[in-house]
């Protein structure tokens, strides 16, 4: 069951109307052969008789060429290896090539895209969506969830997963880290926000002190002499260091202007502002980014992130109006309202979205060439003709019909001037 159902997401089941035009197709074939069959026998005794044969024989050649045409397209009339039959299932590799040059030629040209996207107010039209989500249009939302859904999963997980991780590895690579973190450091600094660390870093002192006094005294016993062990002032200094420095905590801890934590201070003013210019510190932090992007540990955390996310994106795909539901429809619909009233906003967001799709077509367009191409390749030729007879095979039974009845019309003519002259 799972796997028909899968089978029908991604297109490789016959749709019911292609069958029923099938069968239109070829039950006019049968009729004008029972029309002929008719004629022929009736053709002695009725002139007229000889009109309907023209047709009906015309008819029958007409739409067997056309049936020929048809099949030869994805697979081989009879199974016999005519020559010049079964063309889509032999040139899969090149349709791919073709699609993925088409999509790189018309869609992924940066001068393109930036044309077709200023045209747009994608910020209007994602607030009034967001706004108002359309009831009655409840099949198409449907309908594109679904597409979205099959899109996700129709393309290798892996190879997406790692062309979104190496956009995300180079856009960290790309992004100076530590002005950013200075910046962030100092508004904290400002508005006091750094306290908290503070004070949680002296109870993180206080719990390692209480913890470790077993490990102070034997530290004051070992280094003492025999002199200070055989009276026992080594435990009296112990007890002292360690009063000592449990009252210079518990002093940090009560008093926000100690003097310890004012240093305290004064070292991340220090690191904020070299963090902001101090091309060594920079130089530092730098190094340590890309060591941290490329460790193994990262790496795999942005797999499970990329993972984690195409699992959210399939979700919602397959049930939209979840998406619109709870405490996240309601923040939703206050953000269509927001971009719908501020101008400025769409304008910003708006240029964002233009900046964004002509970097990912200028930066990714090969990439998105080669996925499609390489996806298209990766189908065996039964999955490629299934989907493309599946998509236009109801229109090429038209063509079937169209060359039965004009294949008759046109037999029906030459009948009828071969007759007059």
């Amino acid at each position: 069951m799972k796997l028909s159902t899968r089978s029908a997401a991604y297109g490789d089941a016959t749709p019911p109307a292609l069958r029923r035009m099938r069968l239109v197709a070829a039950g006019l074939l049968v009729l004008m052969a029972a029309l002929y069959v008719a004629a022929r026998a009736f053709d002695p005794f009725y002139p007229a008789a000889g009109f309907l044969r023209a047709f009906a024989e015309a008819a029958m050649v007409g739409g067997l060429a056309d049936w020929f045409a048809v099949t030869a397209l994805f697979r081989h009339p009879l199974g016999l290896p005519i020559p010049h039959t079964a063309i889509v299932p032999r040139n899969k590799d090149r349709i791919g090539d073709t699609l993925a040059q088409f999509l790189r030629d018309n869609f992924l040209v940066p001068g393109v895209v930036a044309r077709r996207m200023r045209r747009l107010d994608v910020a209007s039209s994602v607030g009034r969506w967001l706004a108002n989500p359309p009831g009655g249009e409840g099949r198409l939302r449907r309908g594109a969830s679904r597409l979205a859904a099959d899109m996700l999963e129709a393309f290798d997980p892996q190879r997406l997963g790692g062309m979104v991780k190496s956009a995300m590895g180079t856009r960290l690579r790309a992004m100076q880290v530590a002005p950013l973190l200075g910046q962030a450091l100092t508004a904290a600094m400002k508005e006091d926000r750094h306290v908290p660390l503070l004070d949680g870093v002296i109870r993180w002192a206080a719990n390692v002190l209480t913890s470790n006094e077993h490990l102070i005294r034997q530290m004051v016993h070992d280094r003492a002499g025999g002199l200070m062990r055989w009276t026992g002032l080594d435990e009296t200094l112990a007890s002292k260091i360690i009063d000592g420095l449990d009252n210079l905590v518990s002093e940090m801890a009560g008093d926000p202007g100690h003097p310890l934590r004012a240093k305290a201070e004064e070292g991340l003013a220090l690191l904020a502002f070299d963090l902001q210019h101090d091309p060594a510190m920079r130089a530092r932090v730098e190094t340590l980014k890309v060591e941290l992007i490329e460790n193994p540990a990262m790496q795999r955390w942005l797999d499970g992130l990329w993972e984690q996310a195409r699992a959210g994106m399939l979700r919602v795909a397959r049930d939209p109006d979840a998406a619109l539901a709870g405490q996240l429809g309601d923040a939703l619909r206050q953000l269509g309202e927001t971009l719908q009233k501020d101008q400025g906003l769409r304008r910003t967001i708006n240029r964002f979205v233009r900046r964004a799709a002509v970097g990912t077509a200028a930066d990714y367009g090969d990439g998105i060439v080669r996925l499609v191409s390489e996806t298209v390749r990766g189908w065996d030729a039964r999955t490629i003709t299934r989907r493309l007879e599946n998509a236009v095979g109801r229109d090429l039974q038209y063509i079937r019909i169209n060359g039965t009845l004009v294949g008759g019309l046109v037999g029906l003519i030459i009948h009828t001037i071969d007759v007059t002259l």
